[in-house]
């Protein structure tokens, strides 16, 4: 059957059309993409998709969103919008829908998709595992956290978690610098303070600071633009530093989880591919003292899939409505 995948963030909502069978994704058309702050609400996003689509809309939908889900009202975190799930059968004209979090439909892709959608970053170079845990942590706006659990028996389980706001550990005495420079503004400095895309902000004006120089106010965007483009030195610092502490929070996850498989996702993640291999990551996520060997043993990848929140929300929809 088809289904309508939206996946919906702070700043776009993509919509795409999906076909499911027998609780999997079969096939995910190519996405519509719509500027959030271009609609006054979800129903008149899905109506201009539906007009870019030039065909009537599946009367199925799957929606992912970067918000906590309730069953009566929900209002998303970084834009206007406000979903009423009671209204949604009448306003988006569909016989039946799912609602999921965001990172909880990467969770589902992470399930369904292909090895050929990962690729290896640390650890054995080998499949993620069929049995077991997996940890999936996305670096984005936030720090994502969601994990899968493959049982023996087949099938599997996805777990939407809130771990990117636990606290963040510092490793040496820049990071120690890090938490210092953040506590001024939040008593209690959590992983995604430092782990998200902001996050590079404090890490380059830390470094500023300890090398003496003038801290100019800089955006995350335009410090990611000058560390990925290797234009200035403060910022690539500030890049290698990243990787660090990604590295470091994604092995404290896999051991919270109780660790099989780790999968780093979101859009962040996915542009950070080439410093990942290059840097300190993989060092960091097995420096765990007296589990190090444990660590090791862990395979660790990135997702590649162009748009796993879309795939994620029609595998969730497929595991719901298929049983």
């Amino acid at each position: 059957m088809e289904v309508v995948a939206v996946d919906i963030g702070g700043t776009h909502a993509r919509f795409a059309i999906a076909e499911v069978e027998n609780g999997r994704v079969v096939s995910l058309g190519d996405p519509v993409t719509q500027k959030t702050a271009d609609h006054a609400s979800f129903q008149l996003a899905w109506q201009a998709s539906a007009r870019e689509f030039g065909r009537d809309m599946p009367r199925a939908a799957a929606i992912a969103i970067a918000s906590p889900i309730n069953d009566e009202l929900i209002k998303l975190t970084n834009n206007p919008w406000i979903i009423r799930p009671p209204l949604i059968h009448e306003r988006l004209d569909v016989d039946s829908y799912s609602l999921i979090n965001d990172f909880g439909a990467i969770g589902h892709a992470v399930a369904q998709l292909p090895d050929s959608d990962f690729v290896h970053l640390c650890g054995p170079v080998t499949a993620l595992p069929e049995n077991g845990s997996i940890t999936i942590c996305g670096p984005g706006t936030g720090l994502g956290v969601a994990q899968v659990f493959r049982p023996p028996n087949g099938g599997y389980h996805v777990i939407a978690t809130e771990g990117g706001h636990m606290d963040f550990a510092p490793l040496d005495g820049i990071e120690d610098a890090f938490v210092r420079r953040l506590r001024s503004t939040y008593t209690r400095v959590s992983a995604e303070r430092i782990v998200s895309g902001p996050g590079i902000v404090p890490i380059y004006e830390t470094l500023a600071q300890i090398e003496g120089k003038a801290v100019h106010s800089l955006s995350d965007k335009e410090i990611w633009t000058l560390a990925l483009e290797g234009k200035d030195s403060l910022a690539v610092a500030a890049l290698d530093r990243f990787c660090l502490s990604l590295g470091a929070v994604a092995g404290d996850l896999a051991l919270a989880h109780g660790p099989t498989g780790v999968v780093i996702a979101g859009g962040l993640g996915f542009r950070l591919k080439d410093h990942l291999l290059g840097s300190g990551f993989a060092q960091r996520f097995v420096a765990k003292g007296r589990f190090q060997g444990l660590m090791s043993s862990i395979p660790v990848k990135l997702i590649t899939h162009p748009q796993p929140g879309l795939y994620g929300a029609a595998a969730a929809y497929a595991q719901e409505h298929t049983q």
